[in-house]
């Protein structure tokens, strides 16, 4: 019998409905048949859902997307796969995407670890970001956060040689966590001493911008495939 990992595990996340605005509802009826891909167990053929091909970077809860759509107007010679489980965040980069002409996007609503699992096949990414996931801050829930041995180890498998994961975060134990589990998978290397300098490409959310006023920290974290 086929062992699947994704079943019968710990959910990194909460299914939150949320009241969607009209022009996110706009959004999906107009942009989603074009942005978004449907979830399969199968393996996902990137040149053809982005029309070419090109380097392709994953991203893991993009949350309402203004990160993720900035980034990708920024490099517009690469691809992006955003991956995100609430509706709102999802109809919301897509009126970004509308709203700036963004072409080099593709959304996927479904879990992370299951399109890991499924739609993406070995050695098929460029990169890898995950930006301030939940950091489940309460010690008995821990064993939820995203960052953990065997998902990192999953991620791995599916980026090239050469390929990069970035993690950022605002919650220091996490951040101590998370240097800890990828410095312990032995594909990876720290582009760092321990703590990146945030790339250039990586923007400054509002959320952040106020945070750093008022003296609180962000590590990133940026990894190399070997």
């Amino acid at each position: 019998m086929f062992y699947d990992p994704t079943e019968r595990r710990i959910r990194s996340f909460v299914t939150r409905a949320g009241r969607l605005s009209t022009g996110q509802a706009r959004a999906i009826e107009e942009f989603g048949p074009r942005y978004c891909l449907p979830y399969v167990k199968a393996p996902l053929d990137i040149d053809a859902a982005f029309g070419r091909h090109a380097p392709t970077i994953l991203e893991i809860g993009f949350g309402m997307g203004d990160t993720t759509a900035k980034i990708a107007a920024g490099m517009p010679e690469k691809n992006f796969i955003g991956v995100e489980v609430h509706t709102p965040g999802v109809g919301s980069l897509l009126k970004l995407i509308g709203e700036h002409g963004l072409t080099n996007l593709r959304l996927i609503q479904h879990d992370a670890v299951e399109v890991a699992t499924h739609m993406l096949a070995p050695e098929s990414l460029d990169g890898v970001h995950v930006f301030f996931p939940d950091p489940w801050h309460k010690a008995r829930h821990n064993k939820r956060r995203l960052i953990q041995g065997p998902f990192v180890s999953l991620l791995v498998s599916r980026m090239k040689s050469g390929g990069y994961i970035h993690c950022a975060t605002d919650w220091q134990e996490y951040a101590e966590q998370m240097l800890a589990v990828l410095s312990a998978e032995p594909s990876l290397e720290n582009t760092a001493q321990d703590y990146a300098e945030r790339p250039h490409y990586r923007p400054v959310t509002k959320f952040e911008n106020r945070g750093l006023k008022l003296g609180h920290g962000v590590w990133d974290l940026v990894f190399r495939k070997r």
